[in-house]
């Protein structure tokens, strides 16, 4: 991506309408699970001025604003595992999960607003604009529906491992899961590339 494709902190931004798809991640940060990245796109007559960056609301909001964009708007989401995490790194498995993401939509876009400084390869005019998730509802959009189906992975997870307790923190390095990873060991869903997973190996 060129570097005038992006959009630095305090730049003006255009109205976005249709064909127009926003794009971000959830999951960068933990030592569990995948990255996992949605695309919202827009079509006539529809709007997301009502969105907000996922981490502003509640969990019950983030529900129920998720369920209204997989019913009502094109959207595609995307993974990348612990395996490619591991293997690519962090940045370049997020940008793995928003080109799945990308090509997971019903129709092609017409051009793709990604959250943060950098921007997958794509065969569509792409665009990274810092702090994204807060200054386009369409980004923000986007960061519901890839945190609500991550948290919902976890969930699913922490049945299988119950012992670690990914249904309160989701994989992240709270003190509870801190705890359990130095109790039990890590388990195949943990990034073996992040430091606490790689002392806990030892």
């Amino acid at each position: 991506m060129h570097p005038d494709r992006r959009y630095r902190r305090g730049a003006l931004l255009p109205t976005l309408g249709p064909g127009h798809c926003g794009v971000d991640e959830a999951g960068r940060g933990p030592l569990a699970g995948p990255v996992m990245a949605a695309a919202v796109c827009l079509r006539e007559g529809q709007s997301v001025d009502w969105a907000r960056d996922s981490k502003s609301v509640t969990v019950a909001q983030r529900e129920v604003w998720a369920v209204q964009i997989r019913a009502s708007f094109h959207h595609g989401v995307g993974m990348a595992t612990v395996e490619e995490i591991d293997r690519l790194n962090i940045l370049q498995a997020t940008l793995l999960a928003m080109q799945r993401a990308v090509a997971a939509l019903p129709e092609k876009p017409d051009e793709v607003w990604v959250d943060g400084l950098h921007a997958p390869l794509l065969d569509v005019p792409t665009r990274a604009v810092v702090q994204g998730d807060q200054r386009l509802p369409l980004i923000a959009a986007a960061s519901i529906l890839a945190k609500v189906t991550r948290d919902q992975y976890m969930i699913q997870l922490s049945q299988d491992y119950p012992e670690y307790g990914f249904e309160k923190h989701k994989g992240y390095g709270s003190a509870l899961h801190l705890a359990a990873l130095q109790r039990f060991g890590p388990c195949p869903f943990h990034r073996r590339s992040f430091a606490p997973v790689r002392e806990a190996l030892r």
